[in-house]
């Protein structure tokens, strides 16, 4: 399992004009599933991501994690996070998990982040997706389950 990780001053997903997920102050996690990952992924990487220490102290050092600031994930899945662009100029997406188990472990993934305490919003699982985001500082991580990276 994969995520990119942004720091957040607020974000928005919006689905055919409607918006599905708005946070405030937190995380923006792009989140995608390989054919190898199962449940203890996703709890490995949502017990990594609320408690990195990448939000500011009083004194402007990484120090607070989410929960101590009580901040809000903004979660939204994406296969071409497995796209593998080594050969030729198409992606290749063979590495991605299949739809059926993508979205169950997704939604497995957010009800690990929410059980930290941690308002979640989300984009829609196979959708169209606009994500509107303000970055902050800009800080950005890429995170794997399998620790490939």
């Amino acid at each position: 399992m994969r995520a990119v990780v942004q720091l957040i001053k607020e974000g928005s997903v919006t689905v055919a004009g409607k918006e599905s997920g708005a946070i405030q102050k937190g995380l923006l996690i792009f989140l995608g599933v390989t054919r190898d990952d199962t449940q203890q992924d996703a709890v490995y990487l949502a017990d990594k991501i609320v408690n990195l220490r990448i939000f500011p102290d009083h004194d402007d050092k990484m120090n607070l994690s989410l929960i101590d600031i009580h901040g809000e994930a903004l979660i939204v899945s994406q296969f071409t996070l497995y796209g593998d662009c080594r050969k030729g100029r198409r992606p290749s997406y063979s590495k991605a998990a299949a739809p059926e188990k993508a979205e169950e472990l997704y939604s497995f993934f957010i009800t690990q982040v929410e059980g930290f305490g941690v308002r979640v919003g989300t984009g829609i699982f196979q959708a169209m997706m606009e994500v509107r985001l303000i970055n902050d500082g800009p800080v950005t991580l890429l995170l794997d389950s399998h620790k490939s990276f």
